[in-house]
Formats: C-alpha cells, structure tokens, sequence
C-alpha cells in the first residue's frame, strides 16, 4: 500500500516549490517521516533533504436550509512538506 495519497498543488506551494524546492503532499495518518521519505524518494527517484508533518482535524459545518439545519464534518487527513537536495525536482505534470 502506498503512503503517499495525492499531492498537494496550490498557489502557496508552487512559491515554495519555486523558492524552497519543497512540495507537500496528503498521507497516510499512520504514516511516519522515515516512511514519507523512503516512499517519496522510490516514487520520484530524488533525494529528499527533510520532512515536515502535520495533522489537520476534520471540523464540523452547519448551515440553514428551508428543511432545517444540516450538519456534516470535514475530512481530517496528515500532510507532509518535504524538501528535497538542491538540483532535484518532481514534475507533476510529465504524464498528463
């Protein structure tokens, strides 16, 4: 099984890619910085510098509609950011 579930491509990343050569991606809850790197270096065959991990909480949202009020909950989910050694990037783009 995969660690790595999609990665993350926002405007606020592409800066850090283009300044920091990092790149962030959603993982596994379970998964440790040993296995992002390990997984990210034989996936994209670079060599990573560092990883940084965080966990976002799924929060829960109301609203008000004429049947009354809906209540869901957002996804929680792990991201990591990881920086990679001078000279190495990740095209995502290459098999579109």
């Amino acid at each position: 099984m995969n660690i790595i579930l999609k990665p993350i491509v926002t405007e606020k990343m592409t800066s850090q890619t283009e300044s920091f050569n990092r790149y962030a991606f959603v993982v596994l809850k379970t998964a440790n910085k040993i296995d992002i790197k390990k997984s990210v270096e034989s996936l994209y065959e670079v060599k990573v510098k560092s990883v940084r991990t965080m966990n976002y909480y799924g929060k829960t949202k109301s609203r008000s509609t004429k049947g009354g009020v809906v209540e869901g909950k957002k996804n929680s989910y792990k991201k990591a950011i990881v920086q990679l050694v001078d000279g190495n990037s990740i095209d995502f783009y290459s098999n579109v």
